[in-house]
């Protein structure tokens, strides 16, 4: 097991590896916890705990592959720089807490695993939800969320990603070919099930349907990626934006442009796949 400085980094032992929590991030996520533990949040929906929650982090930094650590898979929690994908896993954590009143780091820890991982159970790095799209279906079958792109004017969209297996040395970890055959066959479940997706020419007609709070998955005309970005729908002034942490302004903010306008910029973004928490 590696030594970190005790004044840099918190690691607690758990069953299976470990978890990694920086002292400064450790500090921020109990005092969130704290702030919910003192608000009533039960009348507040999910989709409200999302938004709430997830502009307490605005301006934090974009900081990517803060989950990449060498070895054996930790639960990395990361408060103090966040990509598109641990922002909402964060949010999304914090909100199903507050919702159910348990607000302790080891609580944090339990359901931040559930969420990242197939099965709900951290082990070896392919037990991790890579790709978005099996994230959304692994979750939704855990009963977290539901995918609601089909009922609210989704198309069929064709989900055939091969990228990691494809590209291993982008991943230090995939130097193992035990873990790129299991990643494959993560892939391959993929390709076994049907997604829809709204069109980013569709969006504006169908944005009345999105609410504020839910979680949006911007798909790519890319064959081998599924999903390139991540975050949550916002409603300002009548039109729905996205909240996330964004690499062009490296921090989480608010796109300045409506949702369908921000994906009409981007010629490799294709539309959005949407998902509602489950109360």
């Amino acid at each position: 097991m590696r030594l970190f400085t005790i004044t840099l980094l918190f690691v607690s032992m758990l069953a299976q590896g470990q978890t990694v929590c920086s002292l400064e991030s450790r500090q921020r996520l109990e005092g969130i916890l704290d702030d919910l533990s003192r608000m009533d949040n039960s009348s507040k929906s999910l989709n409200e705990l999302n938004v709430e929650i997830g502009s307490w982090f605005l301006n934090t930094d974009y900081v990517e592959k803060t989950l990449e650590i060498s070895g054996d898979e930790n639960l990395v929690i990361n408060l103090t720089g966040l990509d598109c994908t641990t922002y909402l896993e964060t949010v999304v954590t914090l909100s199903r807490l507050a919702k159910q009143g348990m607000l302790t780091f080891e609580d944090f820890e339990r359901e931040l695993e559930y969420i990242r991982y197939q099965n709900g159970k951290r082990l070896e790095y392919p037990s991790r939800l890579h790709y978005f799209s099996d994230w959304i279906y692994q979750n939704q079958q855990k009963g977290i969320l539901k995918d609601i792109s089909q009922e609210i004017g989704g198309k069929y969209y064709e989900n055939t990603p091969s990228f990691m297996s494809s590209n291993p040395q982008f991943y230090a970890q995939l130097s193992n070919p035990k873990y790129v055959d299991q990643i494959k066959l993560a892939e391959a479940a993929i390709q076994t099930r049907t997604y829809y997706f709204i069109p980013k020419e569709e969006i504006e007609k169908n944005e009345h349907n999105i609410q504020s709070g839910d979680l949006i998955a911007i798909t790519t005309s890319m064959k081998n990626l599924d999903v390139v970005h991540v975050g949550f729908a916002i409603e300002r002034e009548g039109r729905i934006h996205l909240l996330h942490a964004s690499s062009k302004s490296m921090k989480v903010e608010i796109s300045d442009k409506p949702l369908s306008e921000y994906l009409m910029g981007n010629k490799t973004q294709s539309g959005i796949m949407v998902s509602r928490l489950m109360e």
